[in-house]
C-alpha cells in the first residue's frame, strides 16, 4: 500500500542529520529516527529514508520499504537515516526533509510514498549527482527511479478470494485516504469480487480526504469504519489504509466467521498483529521491500535505475500471500484469474 500503493519540518540544522540519530527538537518536526539509524561514515551505502506517515512499525507499507533498506545494509554495509512523516506535513516539510539527507550525505534517497513526488520533483533536480527513488509515484528527472506497482491486480485476486469466502454475499473495502493510488485497490478488489460473485454486496469507506492522510496512521478509525461494515452485514473486508488496517483485523477478530484480508506485507506473520492471524484470510503483498532493495542495489553497484520500473502481477511485484493455508481451497481459481490477468484476458481497472 498499498498501497499501488504505498502515507513535520525536517531539523533547520542539516549538520546535526549527520551527527545525531533522532530528530531535532528546535522545530516543529517529529521526524523520528529508527533505533537502527546510525550516523558513521561507513564504507557501504548510506541510505537516507523518508517515511510516510506511521513510519517503521506500522506493520504494512512503511515496514515493506524498511525491510528492502535493511536487507541492503545487512549485504552492503553503511548506514540508514530514517526520517518519518506527520500527518500534518505541508510540501515545505518534505522538501526540507529530503534536501536535510542530501546535505548531510546520504545516496541513495528514498520517499516512501507518493506523497513526496513533487517535493522529490523539486529536490533531485537540485542535487543531481545524488540518486533518487520515489514509491507509488512518478517523478520525471534524470536521477530518479520511480518504484511502481500494480495494486489493482493483485487486488482484483483479493477480491476474488473475497467472494468466494464470503458467506453473506456481502464484503468490504477501506481506504487509508481518498486519492488515487488507493482507488487502485478499490477498483481492482470491486471488480474481481463482482466478476466472481455478481450480486455480492461491497461497501465501500475513506478515512480521510485530499491532502488529509490521518488516515493511513488511525487505527482507532480503522476499527470504526470495519465495525460498521461488520454490523451492516459484511463478513470479509479488506483495509489498503497503513496502520489505519490494524484497528480494521481487531473489529474483524472479534466477530466469528469474518476474514480481513491484509495489504502491503503478509501481514499473517507480523508479530504485531499475531492476535488476530487467525482471522486473516491473506494479504495482497506488494514487494516494496524488492523495489527499495533493487534500487538501492543499483547504486552500490555504480549503475543506478532510472525511469519507471514497474512491479507487475507477472514479475511477482503484487500476490496474495498464503500464508494460514486459509485459501488453498479456492487456490485453482485464484491461479486461473491471476493466469487471466497476465495473458490480457482480464483487463483490471485502475479506477472504480
Amino acid at each position: 500500500m498499498r498501497r499501488v500503493a504505498k502515507l513535520s519540518a525536517a531539523c533547520a540544522a542539516t549538520a546535526a542529520l549527520a551527527l545525531t540519530a533522532t530528530a531535532c527538537g528546535s522545530t516543529s518536526s517529529d521526524d523520528n529516527a529508527s533505533p537502527s539509524s546510525s550516523s558513521g561514515g561507513g564504507k557501504g551505502v548510506k541510505i537516507g529514508l523518508a517515511f510516510d506517515v506511521g513510519g517503521r512499525g506500522d506493520r504494512s507499507f512503511n515496514d515493506s520499504a524498511a525491510r528492502g533498506a535493511d536487507k541492503a545494509k545487512s549485504e552492503f554495509g553503511g548506514d540508514i537515516k530514517e526520517l518519518t512523516a506527520k500527518t500534518s506535513d505541508t510540501e515545505a516539510d518534505r522538501e526540507q526533509r529530503l534536501s536535510d539527507l542530501a546535505d548531510a550525505g546520504y545516496n541513495p534517497i528514498i520517499g516512501v510514498g507518493f506523497s513526496y513526488a513533487t517535493s522529490m520533483e523539486k529536490v533531485a533536480k537540485k542535487y543531481p549527482k545524488i540518486s533518487f527513488g520515489i514509491v507509488d509515484s512518478v517523478v520525471n528527472q534524470k536521477n530518479v527511479d520511480s518504484i511502481t506497482f500494480t495494486e489493482e491486480q493483485g487486488s482484483y485476486l483479493a477480491g476474488v478470494a473475497a467472494a468466494l469466502k464470503s458467506k453473506a454475499h456481502h464484503i468490504g473495502f477501506i481506504g487509508g485516504v481518498d486519492v488515487p493510488l488507493i482507488k487502485k485497490f478499490e477498483a481492482g478488489y470491486v471488480q474481481g469480487a463482482k466478476a466472481t460473485d455478481p450480486k455480492i454486496k461491497v461497501d465501500t469507506q475513506y478515512l480521510s480526504h485530499g491532502s488529509d492522510f490521518s488516515g493511513f496512521a488511525s487505527p482507532d478509525k480503522g476499527k470504526a469504519a470495519a465495525q460498521g461494515m461488520l454490523d451492516n452485514g459484511a463478513d470479509v473486508i479488506y483495509s489498503a489504509a497503513g496502520s489505519s488496517g490494524n484497528g480494521a483485523m481487531e473489529a474483524v477478530s472479534g466477530k466469528k466467521g469474518a476474514w480481513a484480508i491484509g495489504v502491503d506485507s503478509d501481514q499473517y506473520n507480523i508479530p504485531g498483529l499475531a492476535k488476530y492471524k487467525n482471522s486473516i484470510l491473506t494479504s495482497m503483498v506488494k514487494n516494496v521491500d524488492v523495489g527499495v532493495y533493487d534500487f538501492i542495489k543499483s547504486v552500490h553497484d555504480g549503475k543506478p535505475l532510472t525511469g519507471v520500473n514497474t512491479y507487475s502481477l507477472e514479475k511477482n511485484g503484487v500476490s496474495l500471500a498464503t500464508s494460514g493455508n486459509f485459501i488453498s481451497d479456492i487456490q485453482a481459481k485464484l491461479d486461473d484469474a491471476k493466469k487471466k490477468i497476465v495473458d490480457g484476458s482480464i483487463k483490471v481497472k485502475t479506477t472504480p
